[in-house]
C-alpha cells in the first residue's frame, strides 16, 4: 500500500532538518483539551529490565518473558518520529521472532502516551532522523506496520496509557489486544478538526471495536475522552491510579506469561481470524486452529502440572 501525499511527504521528502516537537503536535490540540505533562511511566529500566536495542525514541527492554516497547520522545509529547516508527517496528519483530517473549507492553515516557503526529513534519518542514530514510525506502508499509495499521504481532501486546493518547496514538491503542490507562489518561482522533483524516485504519477498526454511534462520534467531533469515558464506550479495558499503568499492564502480561504459549497464540489469532468470518465459518475455522493444540506436549503438561498441583513448565512443543 502506497501511502497518501500527507504522509508520502512527511516518510519520504528528504527536507531540511529544522527538528520536531514543541506544541505542533498533532494531539497538542491542546492544553484545553486535558494535555498532562507530569506523573506515569518514565521509561523500562531499573533493576527489573535489560535494554535490548531501540532507537533515539524508542526504547526496549526485557521483564521477564514481556518485551517493553517505550515511546520514548517525551520533550514532544512522545509524537511520533520515524525513529520512533523504525524502532516500533523492530520492536514487532523482535517480539515475532523471539520464543522466549510471551508478551509486548507498549507505553511512553514522560507521563505522555502518543500525541499523534508532528504537524509540522506534516507540513513538510523536516523530520529528524534521516538516517532511517533507506528503511522506508525498502519497505514503503514498514510505518503502517509500525503503528500495527496492518501488522499484526502474533503475541498478545498489550497498551499503557498515561496522559495524551490521541490522534496517531489512539490509532495505534486500536491495533493493541488489552489497555490500561491511568484515571487522567486522554484519548481522541483529532484530525477532523486539522481538515485531515486518521488513517491509520480508525475508520475501519473503532466501529468494530465499539458501538458505531461512539465511533461516529469519536471520529467526526474530534473532541477530547476522557479516561472514564473511554473504559465506558470500550475503548480501553482497565482505569488505573495515574502513574500506574505499566504496573498493571506487566501484572496483566504476567498472568498471560503463565499460560501456555501456543494456546495464547492460538486464541489471539483464532479471535481476530473469526472476526472477518460469518458465525459458521469462523466456528469451523476455530476447530481447525484448535484442535492441534490438544495433541501439544504442552497440553498434556498444562494437565498433569494441574493434577500435581504445580505450575506448568510450557516449553512451546
Amino acid at each position: 500500500m502506497k501511502s497518501p501525499c500527507g504522509y508520502c511527504n512527511l516518510f519520504y521528502v528528504a527536507r531540511r532538518e529544522d527538528g520536531m516537537g514543541g506544541t505542533d503536535e498533532m494531539g497538542s490540540a491542546n492544553a484545553a483539551d486535558g494535555m498532562s505533562d507530569s506523573g506515569g511511566a518514565d521509561g523500562t529500566g531499573g533493576a527489573d529490565g535489560t535494554g535490548t536495542g531501540g532507537t533515539e525514541h524508542l526504547t526496549v527492554a526485557r521483564v521477564g518473558a514481556t518485551l517493553v516497547l517505550t515511546l520514548n520522545r517525551p520533550e514532544a509529547k512522545n509524537a511520533l518520529s520515524l525513529p520512533m516508527l523504525v524502532g516500533l517496528y523492530d520492536g514487532w519483530v523482535a517480539a515475532d521472532e523471539d520464543d522466549d517473549i510471551r508478551s509486548v507492553v507498549l507505553t511512553g515516557a514522560g507521563g505522555t502516551f502518543c500525541a499523534g503526529m508532528d504537524l509540522k513534519a506534516l507540513a513538510g518542514k523536516g523530520m529528524a532522523g534521516r538516517q532511517y530514510r533507506d528503511r522506508l525506502r525498502a519497505d514503503p508499509d514498514l510505518h503502517w506496520k509500525a503503528m500495527l495499521r496492518h501488522h499484526r504481532p502474533r503475541k498478545p501486546v498489550i497498551a499503557a496509557v498515561e496522559g495524551h493518547c490521541v490522534a496517531g496514538g489512539t490509532e495505534i491503542l486500536q491495533g493493541t489486544d488489552i489497555r490500561v490507562a491511568g484515571e487522567s489518561a486522554t484519548f481522541g482522533l483529532f484530525e477532523v478538526k486539522r481538515g485531515l483524516f486518521p488513517i491509520g485504519g480508525s475508520t475501519v477498526r473503532l466501529p468494530r471495536q465499539i458501538p458505531r454511534t461512539h465511533a461516529l462520534e469519536m471520529l467526526l467531533t474530534g473532541r477530547p475522552y476522557p479516561a472514564a469515558e473511554a473504559e465506558r464506550i470500550g475503548l480501553i479495558g482497565h482505569v488505573v491510579p495515574d502513574g500506574t499503568a505499566l504496573e498493571k499492564a506487566l501484572e496483566i502480561a504476567g498472568q498471560i506469561n503463565a499460560c501456555g504459549p501456543l494456546a495464547v497464540e492460538a486464541v489471539k489469532a483464532s479471535v481476530y481470524e473469526a472476526a472477518e468470518m460469518t458465525e459458521t465459518d469462523g466456528l469451523k475455522a476455530e476447530l481447525a486452529r484448535g484442535w492441534p493444540i490438544f495433541d501439544t506436549a504442552d497440553a498434556k503438561e498444562g494437565s498433569r502440572a494441574f493434577a500435581e498441583k504445580r505450575p506448568p513448565v510450557y516449553r512451546r512443543a
